[in-house]
């Protein structure tokens, strides 16, 4: 199984980013997938979910409606857009499949090597 992430980068504070994750490798499509980030300083953070055809979408508290989780109903691929974000959103964010959220649990059965993001 493989996730690879892109679209990471450098913005100042406000910009934003779009992010996108493909899966492969999986013999059927993933019925969950999420963003996850490692920010220094805090423990993991879910940032955001998705339930296949959008049934139930999930977001950390942090996001505050500045990002959007969306999926591709062809394949095993997703974006998440960032807007307006803050230096705090720095770190290493994650794409991961075989999710299980049930607030405030997130599990992630395959997750990618991450794209960094750094706000200044």
């Amino acid at each position: 199984v493989q996730l690879v992430e892109s679209g990471g980068g450098s913005v100042q504070a406000g910009g934003s980013l779009r992010l996108s994750c493909v899966v492969s490798g999986l013999p059927y499509r993933s019925s969950c997938l999420a963003w996850f980030r490692d920010v220094p300083g805090k423990d993991r953070e879910g940032v955001a979910g998705i339930y296949r055809g959008g049934e139930r979408i999930y977001y950390g508290d942090f996001v505050k409606g500045r990002f959007t989780i969306s999926e591709d109903n062809d394949d095993n691929s997703m974006t998440l857009q960032m807007n307006s974000l803050e230096p705090e959103d720095t770190g290493k964010y994650y794409c991961a499949a075989n999710c299980q959220i049930v607030p405030p649990r997130w599990h992630y059965g395959y997750w990618g090597q991450g794209t960094q993001v750094t706000v200044s």
